[in-house]
């Protein structure tokens, strides 16, 4: 079979695409947006993709305009000539960089929360560990447990963004040796469903994270809940908080989960990178952290 308009159209409908594509994720990355939809270790490697992706669209648009007809075929994989099957196809593609397009780039919120349900322990802390509490029984639980030693002399125990959901993890699993230590923390506000509508504790509120491991995609929002004696009803949802306070571990509904009292509230500008991500040793980012802090 061989239709020689046909493939070329074909051809050039997927070079406008990944043309499309290498130049999207080229604003992205010159305008800084992209820790908006990936990882920081992913990064280096999307922001050199505009250049495979311009080339292979060089190579189709070619083949589309001036390659002879008789070199043209699709004899190994005919091509659909149905125009919902390709438009349906095609469709795929150009929606998620027509989204990406028109709507604004924004950090991940309580809307976003909401549809994949906050949880209240840090996701990188297995459950099924928390029995092994204290003895550490492989590498996972050691590196909790060496940050702990280091966190616990801390007279505010910090929970600085490049460790977040690590340092969250190790207060987790010394849930009582950490009870009564001052924490400094912040996140956006997460209201339950339940207390927008007036119900619950309105000195409550949920002050959240979005863990992202590879992309936004995989991201897992989290938080911890802050108790205060003053109703906090009125804090709108998604304004950036940092709070100090007294950690206070707790049962609820049969989970064990981590609080804070807190004894400071304020309100403070969202982070230009507001996700937090996986440490591949969350020890020595806390040493490098310290030994940076008096330069700055």
């Amino acid at each position: 079979m061989n239709y020689p308009r046909l493939i070329r159209r074909h051809y050039l409908a997927r070079s406008l695409i990944l043309l499309g594509l290498a130049l999207f994720i080229a604003h992205l990355a010159r305008s800084g947006a992209l820790h908006y939809y990936i990882g920081p270790r992913m990064e280096p490697l999307i922001r050199f993709c505009p250049i495979p992706l311009a080339v292979m669209a060089v190579c189709l648009a070619y083949q589309a305009l001036f390659q002879p007809s008789s070199a043209l075929c699709d004899c190994e994989r005919p091509l659909s000539v149905s125009r919902w099957k390709n438009g349906t196809v095609y469709g795929l593609f150009l929606l998620p960089l027509l989204l990406g397009t028109l709507l604004p780039n924004q950090a991940l919120g309580s809307s976003a929360a909401a549809k994949k349900g906050m949880s209240l322990t840090s996701p990188l802390l297995a459950s099924e560990r928390l029995e092994e509490l204290f003895r550490a029984p492989d590498p996972y639980n050691v590196e909790f447990a060496e940050l702990a030693k280091r966190l616990y002399p801390q007279a505010v125990v910090e929970v600085k963004p490049e460790i977040f959901s690590e340092t969250i993890g190790a207060i987790e699993l010394f849930a009582e040796e950490f009870r009564g230590k001052k924490v400094k923390l912040s996140g956006f506000v997460y209201q339950e469903p339940g207390r927008q509508d007036g119900q619950g504790n309105a000195g409550e509120l949920i002050l959240g994270r979005f863990l992202v491991l590879c992309c936004t995609a995989d991201s897992a929002p989290f938080g911890l809940v802050v108790t205060s004696d003053q109703p906090l009803e009125g804090l709108a949802k998604d304004t950036w908080l940092e709070v100090e306070g007294v950690i206070e571990p707790q049962i609820r509904q049969g989970k064990a989960i981590i609080t804070v009292k807190a004894e400071r509230i304020w309100e403070i500008p969202r982070p230009q990178t507001p996700y937090v991500y996986p440490s591949e040793d969350s020890v020595k980012a806390w040493e490098n952290l310290s030994e940076a802090e008096p330069a700055k």
